[in-house]
């Protein structure tokens, strides 16, 4: 059942509980951590036609979702509700960090043969997992930023502007930093320069794709909430603590 919609302030929202936020927020984080753990250190090769063999990260299939619902997030609720979910990312990417490397670290019992495999898909982890909490800390704070600025500026219209927009700056921050600290040494220099430039450029083309559904999800939100929040008076410093 939807009822009207009230236009109102960031600032005015304060400790408000909201309906969804949490379960938005528990699958942004999810997706974060899955699409880094299985998806970050495999570089796939299909063969296209006209183009050939073409080598991309495996986690750019899920990890672009993170962007749309970290769109949802300040479309739906504002800035400062977005970055309490940037950070609970930040947190619990840590938190895997550390567990990979105790887990890692342990001595296998004499009975137990995958100590060689585990090691091979989770000893990177901490390396992989290190670049990409600076990378998804510095990106996804551009495009929650851009993304809020973007829907004063137009008034809350051309949601699919903001959208591809935010996505353009904070993809390129997430691709610049990611790859160099995560692959250098690792990959070939060319390959690492050759990954991240056609993932910056997949990611924006799986952000416009997805665009009708980020419609849809927004626009339902929305309905549901009761609310679209405009970010006209916001502090976006990252290290603030209200929300």
């Amino acid at each position: 059942m939807s009822g009207a919609i009230e236009r109102i302030d960031a600032s005015a929202l304060g400790g408000r509980r909201m309906r969804y936020f949490d379960f938005v927020m528990a699958a942004f984080v999810v997706i974060l951590l899955l699409s880094n753990v299985i998806g970050a250190g495999k570089v796939a090769n299909l063969e296209l036609p006209l183009v050939g063999a073409y080598a991309f990260g495996a986690g750019i299939l899920f990890f672009p979702l993170s962007y749309v619902l970290g769109d949802v997030l300040t479309e739906v609720y504002g800035y400062a509700r977005a970055r309490r979910c940037i950070w609970a990312g930040f947190v619990a990417m840590l938190f895997m960090a550390l567990m990979a490397t105790v887990v890692v670290a342990l001595p296998p019992d004499e009975s137990w043969t995958g100590q060689a495999a585990y090691e091979q898909v989770f000893g990177q982890v901490p390396r992989i997992v290190f670049a990409s909490i600076i990378a998804f800390w510095a990106g996804e704070f551009v495009n929650s930023y851009v993304m809020a600025r973007m829907k004063v500026w137009t008034q809350g219209k051309h949601l699919w502007s903001r959208t591809i927009g935010s996505t353009i700056f904070g993809q390129a921050i997430d691709s610049l930093i990611f790859y160099p600290l995560a692959f250098w040494g690792v990959w070939d220099t060319s390959l690492v320069i050759t990954v991240m430039i056609t993932n910056w450029l997949l990611k924006v083309a799986w952000e416009a794709l997805l665009t009708p559904v980020t419609y849809v999800v927004v626009g339902w939100l929305k309905r549901r909430e009761g609310l679209d929040v405009y970010d006209e008076h916001t502090g976006f410093t990252p290290f603030r603590a209200d929300i």
